[in-house]
């Protein structure tokens, strides 16, 4: 007799997992938390970008209004709601993979969406310096590099972030 052919007498053996299990109507809930707060964070790191880029084709006092108005509405009003998105989009996110079939490290593009989420935290929390220098008057080149080079990473971080929701690659990180 083949084991194909045989009857089950026991069911198949799960792996310690824990799941927390919540109601749907709350599980959707965080999902649109989630993802509005994803999209928030993306559209305040568009924000930064554009006014990054405007102030290094802008030159002499126009350059100076620039990043004093980066200072000015950026480090406190929207860093700040960029803080909370982000960390609003981390705990929803630890709150869905334990809550839902793909786990926190169950499948790769979980685990790889985890750390660029705190990667990116830690980014938003870098960008505050350079932002202050460059609203006192002194446009350092290496500060506006410096800028750029966080703007531009921290996009691309989180758009490979939705491309690894929408697509769910690589499959499970152990089976």
């Amino acid at each position: 007799m083949t084991t194909l052919s045989q009857a089950r007498t026991s069911p198949p053996r799960q792996a310690n997992r824990v799941r927390w299990t919540i109601p749907a109507r709350l599980r959707k809930s965080v999902l649109v938390t989630h993802v509005v707060s994803a999209g928030a964070w993306i559209g305040i790191d568009v924000i930064s970008i554009v006014l990054v880029a405007i102030g290094w084709v802008r030159a002499g006092d126009d350059r100076t209004a620039v990043y004093q108005a980066l200072a000015d509405f950026f480090v406190v009003p929207l860093l700040l709601t960029a803080l909370i998105a982000g960390t609003l989009c981390l705990v929803t996110g630890v709150l869905l993979g334990l809550a839902t079939k793909w786990g926190l490290v169950r499948y790769w593009w979980v685990a790889v969406k985890l750390v660029l989420n705190v990667i990116a935290c830690a980014m938003m929390l870098t960008f505050l310096g350079p932002i202050t220098e460059l609203a006192s008057g002194e446009q350092p080149l290496r500060d506006i590099w410096f800028l750029s080079f966080l703007a531009a990473t921290a996009m691309a971080l989180l758009s490979f972030a939705t491309v690894l929701s929408v697509f769910k690659p690589w499959g499970r990180v152990r089976k």
